[in-house]
Order: C-alpha cells, then structure tokens, then sequence
C-alpha cells in the first residue's frame, strides 16, 4: 500500500499546482509530459536490453561451466537463463512495437534463438545495435524534452517546476518499489526451483499460489492444474488444518507450532495413489499477507527400510532367543546320559583296576577322563548361554563390593595358589552387581591359573576418561599373551595351552565379553610373553561419588 500512496500524494500535488497555472500551460504541460513519457519508454526498452545481454551472458556461462565440470546446477541455471531470455525478448517486442527497425532486429534475435546451438558474437551483435539504437533515440528525446520543458518554464515557472519534480519522485519511487518487488518475485521463483524438494507455496485460506517442477513431478500435476486450487487436493489431511485459522486464532499462530518441524503426512498424486511425505513449513511475509511455503519430502523409501529394519530386528530377536534356548535345553539334557556314562566308566575303574590287562586299564582311564571333561564342557556351555541372559537391575553400586563378592568365591583358589590380590578405592558406577562381580571373578580366576612360577600378583584399579567412561583394570604377572592371539582369547572355546598344561574349557573370557557388551562396555587386553597382562574393560554413564 505505500508505493500507492506516494503515488497518490504526488501526483495529486502536481495536479493542485497544474490548475493554479491554468489553461495557458495546459498545452506546454502535456507536450512535455509526452516527451518525458517517451524518455522514460526509451530508459525502460534500455533497461530490459541490458537483462536481455545479462541473461544471453548467463546463458554461455551456465553451458560452459556445465560442459567443464558435469555438475547439473551449472545446466539448471542456464535453463533458467534461457527462460528468462524469452520473456525478455517477449517483453522488449511489445515495448518497441512503434519502432520497425527494432521490431525487425528482435526477429532476428528470435530467429538465432531457435537455433540448436547459440552464435554468442551474433547475438551480441544483434543487442549492441538495439542499444546503440534506443541511447540515440534517448539523446534526441532528452533534447526535445528540454527544449519543451523550456517552453513550458516561461508560463508554469516555479510553481509548475515544483509540481513536475513531485510527479517524476513519485513515478520514480512507484517504479523502484515495482522493479524491487519483481526482482524479489524473480529471485524468490528461482530458489524454489533450485530446490531438491518439491515447494508449494500456500496461502492462509489454503489455496496454492505458487509452486516448483519438483513439485509437479512428485504429485503427476502440471502447474496450471494447481495454482488457485485448495492444497487438500495434494495433501487431504492435515495440512490445511495447520494454515486455516479455526475461528480462535490467526494462521501463523496455528502454525506456531508446526514452523522448522518436520510433520509426517499423507500426499496424494493425481491418479489417486497416496504416498508418505515429511513437510518443513516456514512463513512468507506478502502484500497478500502471510504465505506459507511447504517443502515436501518423498519418504517412501525411508518408511521401507524403517519397516523392514523393524522385522529384521524382531526375527534376529526370535532367532537369538530360540538360539539360546536351544543351547540351554541341549545342554541340560545331555548332562543325564552323561552323568550315567561316566558313573558306570568310574564303576569299572573301581571294580576291575587291575584284574584286566594293561590296556584294559588304560582304556577305562580315557573313557573316564573323556566323559568328565565332557561334562565341564557342559557346565561352561551352560554358563555361557546364561550369561547375561537374566533380567539385568541397573542401578548405582560400589565396585569394590562386587569385587569383595568375587574374591569371597575365589577364596579357595588364592589361598591355594598364595595369590596377592590387592586394589584401588574402586568408584560408584551404574551397572547390574551381579553381572559385574561375575566379571571380576573371571579376569581375577584367570590370572590365577594361568601364573608363573612366582607367587600370582593381581592388582585391581580404575580410571575415569573424557568421555565419563569408567575403565577398570585386572594387572597381574603371570605367562603373558603373544599381541597375534588377542583376538582370539574372547572367542568361545578357544585355548592357547594344551589340556595337559591347564585344565579348562577357555570359556571364562568369552563370558566376560558376553556380559559387558550386554552392559554396553566393552573389553580388551595389553600384554606381552612372560611379562603379565591387563584386561582392561569399560562401563558406560559411570558416575563417581
């Protein structure tokens, strides 16, 4: 509304100075006015030249930089350019529609723009005469409004002058406002048809006013077909709801709410299929008021893969859990055949040691130390399957009582072994007790067997890192690890020592590595042969006190 009213307030203060001047200036008044008319014609055919060598130089530049780098922006923006050519060259055929040779030059810019491929030199050429041809037309009409404006002075002098000069401010501000506001339309046009969504552009009453190619492929509509029309033909429900005001508020404050959020929907293309979608909504100040602008996301393929990542999940959870079943019950049930195969080989050892030959007896021997490693294997399979399988209870607790608790079951072995088990004050974490004692003990069981020849030496510490991760360490000073097996001690059943060295499965670690990752830690080991290891694993979210 403001260019409107400095146009009114202008014009109508030239027109109260006009009358006062009377009838003798009226001829001298239009006469100049004619002259600045065809002035200002000849400033605006300049003008549209100009945006017309400015779009033909887009042009070039856009194909070339698309021919030197293959990126497609460069050949959007040259598509856009050539658009942007015609409707210049539209323009500047009805503005010199009183000059023939102008007319005929336009033609033949027509004419090298159907050709497949563009004549830069040509078209220059062709724009440069146009120019010189409208700035020789602006010199002779500036001359005779001059030599007019002169006439008119002698009649209208100062108060006609003052009446001009408020005429040409207003039509000059008018015209800025108008140019401004078409080069913001221009600029605002072409972003959304940059963008790699389809954009719709919606009014508060729900109807659409604008929108994007990306938005016409995505619904199967052409622009025509929406422009005018209710958004609810695109998106039924949901989104109208949003921008129409429901009696109690305004439109931007129902979308409040909504503005920077990525609100998931249903679109609907034009032969009735519907599809997923995710709209970002943000407003749009307009002389018709509040616009809002919609991108629209097509996330069809995102829903799939969320889909099946849900069924994936579930069946790898069923999987996992007949998995472990399984191992539990096979193992359970094979410890009663077991037990009655190694009572009867134990019963022959005691009754016939001796009364059969050699061979005899050492037959019996393996079938007995056959069935009791059997039956340990057994009893590891059944802790392992176990193995943080049980309902966890994550709360805070002291890790120097879950260590106390695994040294209390290890108290048979360190007397035994004359092991020294000593420790740092231990901090506070956020775990289950039971699982971490169960780890202590492990590590800590270890160390143990797997000692030197001096006294077994285990020292137990922790540390706080950046990232509010505690990390607890077992040290101790028995055989060592050779760095190419560190991989390999984590893994289920695998040994690194005969049987006739160690007794054992080798399941203790892998049930550690178990239990932490099901505690969201992990574990890992530094050593070196003959000089000792440590196990170092780590717990999330601990929190000293």
């Amino acid at each position: 509304m403001q260019p409107i009213r400095t146009m009114q307030f202008g014009f109508g203060a030239a027109l109260a100075v006009l009358i006062v001047v009377g009838a003798v200036a009226y001829r001298s008044v239009i006469a100049s006015n004619e002259s600045t008319r065809w002035t200002e014609h000849t400033h605006e055919v300049l003008e549209h030249i100009t945006s017309l060598r400015s779009a033909m130089a887009n042009v070039e530049s856009g194909y070339r930089d698309f021919a030197f780098s293959g990126d497609e922006t460069f050949l959007q923006s040259a598509r856009v350019n050539t658009q942007r050519l015609h409707e210049e060259l539209s323009t500047s055929r009805a503005l010199t529609t009183d000059n023939p040779v102008q007319q005929n030059r336009i033609a033949i810019l027509a004419g090298l723009l159907q050709q497949t491929v563009l004549d830069g030199e040509q078209l220059h050429a062709v724009t440069g005469s146009m120019e010189r041809e409208e700035r020789r037309l602006l010199t002779e009409r500036s001359t005779d409004e001059e030599r007019r404006f002169r006439q008119a002075k002698h009649v209208v002098i100062l108060a006609c002058a003052a009446g001009f000069l408020m005429a040409v401010i207003a039509g000059w501000m008018l015209q800025r406002n108008l140019s401004a506001r078409e080069r913001a339309e221009a600029k605002y046009r072409g972003l959304l048809e940059a963008a790699p969504d389809a954009m719709v552009v919606v009014n508060q009453f729900g109807r659409i006013v604008l929108l994007n190619l990306q938005a016409e492929k995505r619904f199967g509509y052409r622009s025509n077909e929406l422009v005018g029309q209710h958004v609810k033909n695109l998106i039924p429900e949901g989104f109208a709801e949003r921008l129409i005001a429901d009696g109690t508020r305004s439109a931007v404050e129902a979308l409040a709410q909504q503005i920077g959020m990525g609100i998931e929907l249903q679109g609907r293309r034009k032969d009735g299929s519907d599809f997923p979608i995710e709209i970002m909504l943000s407003p749009l100040q307009s002389p018709e008021g509040i616009l809002v602008t919609a991108a629209i996301r097509d996330i069809s393929v995102r829903k799939s893969a969320e889909e099946y990542l849900v069924k994936t999940v579930g069946e790898l959870k069923r999987s996992n859990d007949d998995l472990g079943h399984f191992a539990y019950v096979a193992s359970h049930d094979l410890q009663e055949p077991l037990r009655m195969v190694s009572s009867y080989t134990q019963l022959l050892a005691k009754r016939y040691q001796g009364r059969l030959d050699a061979d005899a007896d050492e037959f019996i021997a393996y079938a007995v130390d056959g069935s009791n490693r059997m039956q340990q294997l057994i009893r590891d399979l059944l802790a392992y399957s176990r193995a943080g399988t049980g309902e966890m209870e994550f709360r805070e607790i002291s890790s120097e009582l879950a260590l106390h608790k695994a040294l209390v079951n290890l108290q048979s072995a360190i007397q035994e072994s004359c092991a020294v088990v000593t420790y740092d004050s231990l901090p506070a974490v956020t775990t289950d007790d039971t699982q971490l004692s169960q780890v202590f003990q492990n590590l800590i069981a270890n160390a143990i067997k797997y000692r030197s020849v001096e006294v077994p030496r285990i020292h137990v510490s922790a540390t706080a890192d950046a990232g509010r991760e505690r990390v607890f360490s077992v040290r101790d000073n028995g055989l060592g690890i050779d760095p190419k097996y560190f991989d390999r001690i984590f893994v289920l059943f695998q040994r690194l020592h005969g049987r006739e060295q160690f007794a054992g499965t080798g399941i203790g670690l892998a049930i550690c590595k178990k239990i932490l990752e099901r505690l969201g830690g992990r574990i890992w080991v530094e050593s070196q042969p003959e000089k000792g290891s440590i196990f170092h694993f780590a717990l999330p979210g601990a929190a000293a006190k």
